[in-house]
């Protein structure tokens, strides 16, 4: 029980219960805030456009930033009756990856990326692309939420390849606002341990609940005498973008397990 009396805040949403088995089962207590939920894209067509392009095996190559967006595509695919030729587009591009869970959806899939960002971000990603010839391809690059990423989309321009994005889910707010202002309340006054972000999303909601109800004093206070958690890269670089510091973050594979982990040897049980 390496997290005996311990209470880890977890603004998780899709794994929410996963993760929280996993503190649950080292002894801590979770405390449940999901600030993000996704959703598909309020307009399928771009992304039906872009299925069929993949099924007519238009890519060249194919960067896929997240497992969510492969997995939300895949199950336009199957709408349309495209899931078997969709997936023979997959298996004939050259796939590229940031991180580990857009490497996992492929595997659902029997299939595995050709090149994977060893830094596991867009700037990542973005030094994997130097690295090759692109001249006269077509790639097609699977975005998150709604950032257009333009220095991806750039750096594929100026590599003379022809970029294809698509956004196939959008970011909504979860735990409704009164919700998230009780999380600040706890982290204001002592009572969580630790707090484990796993997107940069669940950052900016936060901030974003708090700049609203004026009470982001009260929680950058709270954070400041909190451990802060983040899963990997991206997380840590959104934490910094509101100057505070992620005080734990795996060393590599930047999955639960591996931050829960992190958590264990960072706090112990309390005692």
């Amino acid at each position: 029980m390496s997290l005996a009396g311990r209470t880890i805040a977890l603004p998780e949403s899709r794994e929410l219960d996963r993760l929280a088995e996993l503190v649950e089962a080292d002894g801590a207590t979770a405390w449940r805030c999901p600030l993000v939920a996704i959703r598909d894209a309020p307009d399928p067509r771009p992304s039906e456009e872009w299925v069929r392009a993949l099924a007519a095996g238009t890519f060249d190559d194919l960067i896929f930033l997240t497992g969510e967006g492969l997995r939300r595509l895949l199950a336009v695919a199957g709408r349309l009756g495209l899931r078997d030729a969709a997936i023979g587009g997959l298996a004939r591009a050259r796939k590229i990856t940031r991180g580990p869970k857009p490497a996992r959806a492929l595997k659902e899939v029997d299939l595995s990326p050709d090149v994977a960002a060893a830094v596991p971000t867009s700037t990542g990603v973005i030094a994997e692309l130097a690295g090759l010839d692109l001249r006269g391809r077509t790639i097609g690059v699977q975005l998150y939420g709604e950032e257009p990423n333009r220095p991806l989309i750039e750096a594929i321009e100026k590599a003379g390849a022809k970029p294809v994005p698509v956004a196939p889910y959008v970011y909504a707010s979860a735990a409704d606002d009164a919700a998230v202002r009780k999380l600040i309340e706890a982290l204001d006054a002592g009572r969580i341990d630790a707090i484990a972000f796993t997107s940069a999303s669940q950052v900016d909601r936060l901030f974003a609940v708090a700049a609203a109800a004026g009470t982001e004093p009260q929680l950058r206070a709270g954070l400041s005498r909190t451990r802060v958690a983040a899963i990997g890269p991206i997380a840590v670089e959104a934490l910094g973008s509101h100057a505070v510091r992620a005080d734990i973050v795996p060393e590599k594979s930047f999955v639960m397990r591996r931050l829960v982990n992190a958590l264990d040897e960072a706090l112990g049980p309390k005692t």
